[in-house]
């Protein structure tokens, strides 16, 4: 969906095609104004606020790479599309090292640019929204190992070594990856992010190294893969233990040569990056079956940092409930000002299998539904308080669980009931625990769940 409030500043030197340029963008339902050179521009940032720069490379003196290197230092929030000419690839590529987010050839169909800003307006959403995983109170904690973490990664952060974040899915390996980044040399560069899990062999390949113009069926143009792109910055891989063995030995070369080939080409192509790996995965244990590289593991293990569990920290739920509720209640506009005994003894007493991520999804849950100014009983569905009943059951009998065991049956008996509540749609479920699909499966396997 088109965001209706994303304003564009074209940069064009010839009037007629920045005129039509800007009445196609405002038949779209963006907001335009337009100038004819650097100069202008600069003085159109001074007086107005703009979401993306759409800039002609080839400008008299100054050029759009000089327009987008001064927009990097002192409007870093910009965006920025480079309009090229005919044989202007390579002054493409330097663009998108230098900070610009794609770039569209002049003379090229205009539906291409307003896919490119469709994808910018999606991307600059997905960015509001997960800015709320690492906002201040999520880097904060009461608990004494996370807070060690922190002490850990202040000292890493200033060096290039690499790290492995391993932990649960939902406890925030991205916020601490993200961290990492924030607090390096590398700040001001890029910070990209890919889930290794989302994509097949193929596409995986195709995503981190690129590929060229021919290099396949649908190849139509060259595509620059996130370890270009994220040149002299820090690349993110996360579920890394998912990726096949194929491209783990592209992936182990890269890391010992920090040279890349994109798909299609034998062309060498230096790079300079940071990599942080995470996994929700024993790696180890992949090792020895054989589905992970010992050797790949070594090299992306050379500082290993585990992420506890949500239920392992409970003196920071009350704070994450209070940052979550906060940012709830106005993106709803609602009146809340805290919860009843009830929801608190919820908090407080539940396991969060899903950790952080799903506490976040059982608060936003919460807020939507309120009809009060307080989150009562009344708006958790009935299976999110059968888990009381659940334990006060196992509470009669304690003497007969180990810590493991209890929570094992508690999680058991959680999931049993999202099931027959959700008739067994494996997404639901796992989209209400906030962990993926797999790790569903992979729950309902080890618990011994029959649905």
């Amino acid at each position: 969906m088109i965001n209706k409030k994303l304003s564009v500043l074209i940069v064009d030197d010839e009037e007629e095609y920045q005129t039509v340029l800007s009445l196609i963008l405002k038949r779209e339902g963006y907001q335009t104004i337009c100038a004819s050179s650097v100069e202008q521009a600069i003085d159109k940032l001074s007086q107005r606020q703009v979401d993306v720069i759409v800039s002609d490379l080839i400008m008299g003196e100054k050029s759009g790479l000089d327009l987008l290197k001064m927009v990097h230092r002192h409007y870093p929030a910009i965006e920025f599309i480079l309009i090229t000419g005919y044989g202007s690839y390579a002054t493409a590529v330097e663009a998108i090292k230098e900070g610009a987010f794609s770039y569209f050839a002049k003379g090229s169909d205009p539906d291409e640019l307003i896919r490119e800003l469709e994808k910018l307006s999606d991307l600059k959403a997905i960015k509001k929204d997960q800015s709320l995983l690492t906002e201040g109170p999520l880097l904060r904690s009461n608990n004494r190992t996370i807070q060690e973490i922190f002490k850990t990664l202040d000292k890493i952060s200033q060096t290039d070594i690499t790290v492995l974040l391993s932990g649960e899915s939902g406890v925030g390996k991205e916020i601490f990856a993200r961290y990492i980044h924030d607090h390096s040399q590398r700040s001001n560069k890029r910070y990209v992010s890919v889930n290794c899990s989302s994509l097949s062999k193929n596409l995986l390949e195709s995503e981190l190294f690129g590929y060229e113009k021919g290099a396949f069926t649908g190849a139509d143009d060259t595509y620059i893969g996130r370890f270009e792109y994220a040149d002299n910055g820090t690349l993110f891989l996360d579920e890394i233990g998912e990726i096949d063995l194929e491209t783990q030995v592209k992936l182990l070369r890269v890391l010992e040569t920090q040279v890349i080939e994109r798909v299609g080409s034998k062309i060498p192509i230096k790079l300079n990056n940071r990599l942080v790996s995470a996994t929700n995965k024993d790696l180890s244990n992949e090792i020895k079956n054989k589905h992970f590289r010992e050797d790949l593991y070594y090299r992306l293990n050379a500082i290993s940092i585990e992420i506890p569990p949500l239920r392992r920290r409970r003196e920071d739920i009350s704070m994450f409930v209070d940052h979550f509720v906060n940012h709830f209640k106005h993106k709803y506009n609602k009146q809340i000002t805290g919860a009843d005994n009830q929801v608190t003894l919820f908090f407080n007493t539940y396991d969060f299998p899903g950790n952080i991520r799903e506490l976040r999804n059982v608060v936003e849950r919460l807020v939507v539904l309120s009809e009060s100014d307080k989150l009562s009983e009344k708006d958790l569905p009935s299976f999110d308080f059968s888990l009381q009943e659940t334990n006060s059951e196992l509470s009669v009998s304690t003497t007969e669980y180990t810590l493991k065991t209890l929570r094992q049956e508690v999680e058991k008996k959680y999931i049993i009931k999202l099931l027959e509540t959700y008739n067994g749609d494996l997404t639901k479920v796992s989209t209400h625990l906030g962990i993926t699909r797999r790790h569903l499966l992979n729950l309902v396997k080890d618990l011994a769940i029959k649905y």
